[in-house]
């Protein structure tokens, strides 16, 4: 029982995971939003950057995953699966979350279940600029 307690007390939070996207996309972390709504802040000072984006370096493929696991609210969790399914691809995205799902802790398989149904988003070319520039080099003729 207290290796458990050890292992729930040794999981990043979700403003950890917030914060280190923030800082990998060069976000300022806000010192003036109280510290219980200060996830929440990043992840949407994060989510417009993210989606603008016509690619995303590969050191963020697992901060996204975590904050996507750790997001404690089902319908925000889409706000880092949906950049990495299109950036990363939606078999990458599932295969990291099937990894949650096996060799993580309950907190992370309910976490990876929640991004689970968020992996499933239909992707549509106005809605990333690296898809838009994907689908225009595939008709051009060659």
């Amino acid at each position: 029982m207290a290796e458990e307690e050890h292992n729930e007390a040794a999981e990043p939070s979700f403003l950890s995971c917030a914060a280190e996207v923030a800082r990998l996309l060069g976000l300022g972390s806000p010192a003036d939003v109280p510290e219980a709504r200060r996830a929440r802040h990043l992840a949407h000072a994060a989510r417009k950057p993210l989606l603008e984006r016509a690619g995303l370096p590969e050191e963020l493929f697992a901060p996204l995953m975590a904050a996507a696991v750790y997001d404690p609210d089902p319908s925000f969790c889409r706000w880092y699966v949906e950049p990495a399914v299109y950036a990363f691809g939606r078999r990458r995205v599932m295969t990291a979350l099937l990894d949650y799902l096996r060799t993580g802790t309950e907190a992370e398989q309910a976490g990876a279940k929640r991004a689970w149904y968020c992996a499933h988003v239909p992707l549509h070319a106005d809605r990333s600029p690296g898809l838009r520039t994907e689908r225009k080099s595939r008709s051009r003729p060659g």
